[in-house]
């Protein structure tokens, strides 16, 4: 009886279906705190940001918004930019989290990538209610990001050593995720669109300015061509 018991907590069941975003966030959330770290910030800010922000690769991006100056204006777009993503596909879940009461404006904040994968992939067992489940699993998610940030940030404070080379690790996010998307989209003309763009317009502009231009030129030619990009898609 006690085991069944078990079996039936919520908490513990959210926290296995966790464990694999929790072995990718606590590492993502070390690099995101050493590199906060060696900008200038304390384990205090990676702690702040990775609660109230918790955007993920938007994190990193920040970092170097933050040391470089850039104004309000230029956070906002790339945010939405980089961020946007989260509406499209936290549009099937609208109606679903509708019912989950008080737990609904936090479930729309903390929905990231790899916590709708999991929600979506979960099976919620026989007599456990799917508000706790949804709750606890998109909590512990960004708990483990928080964690791994604070750790980040508090290693690279009292540890001395060379951090180069550890931004790319927002590189190789992006890459996982265009490599799941590229496999899991029926058409590829979005992603061949956003590297003929990024590639011409770092050839126009240069590294330090390309990225805005290339992602609007982007948006503007998708809508343009969404009604063949669509069919394309139904075709396939």
């Amino acid at each position: 009886m006690e085991q069944q018991h078990k079996n039936k907590n919520p908490i513990i069941f959210a926290w296995k279906q966790s464990i694999p975003v929790m072995l990718g966030y606590i590492f993502l959330g070390i690099a995101f705190g050493l590199l906060l770290q060696n900008a200038g910030y304390s384990f205090l800010w990676a702690f702040l940001i990775s609660v109230v922000v918790y955007a993920g690769s938007m994190q990193f991006v920040l970092v170097t918004l933050l040391t470089s100056g850039a104004g309000l204006l230029s956070a906002v777009l790339m945010t939405l930019f980089i961020n946007g993503r989260h509406i499209f596909y936290g549009l099937s879940f609208v109606e679903k989290y509708k019912k989950m009461g008080k737990a609904y404006p936090y479930l729309v904040f903390s929905l990231t990538d790899e916590t709708y994968s999991v929600l979506c992939g979960t099976k919620i067992p026989e007599g456990m209610e799917e508000k706790k489940v949804f709750f606890w699993i998109s909590f512990l998610d960004q708990c483990y990001w928080v964690l791994g940030s604070v750790i980040g940030a508090l290693a690279g404070s009292y540890f001395t050593f060379d951090s180069t080379g550890i931004d790319f690790s927002m590189t190789a996010l992006f890459i996982v995720i265009v490599v799941e998307q590229w496999q899991g989209a029926k058409s590829h003309f979005p992603a061949l669109l956003g590297a003929v763009c990024g590639i011409l317009w770092l050839i126009v502009l240069g590294p330090d300015q390309f990225i805005l231009p290339a992602l609007c030129s982007c948006v503007i030619i998708l809508l343009l061509a969404r009604r063949k990009v669509f069919w394309a898609e139904e075709v396939a």
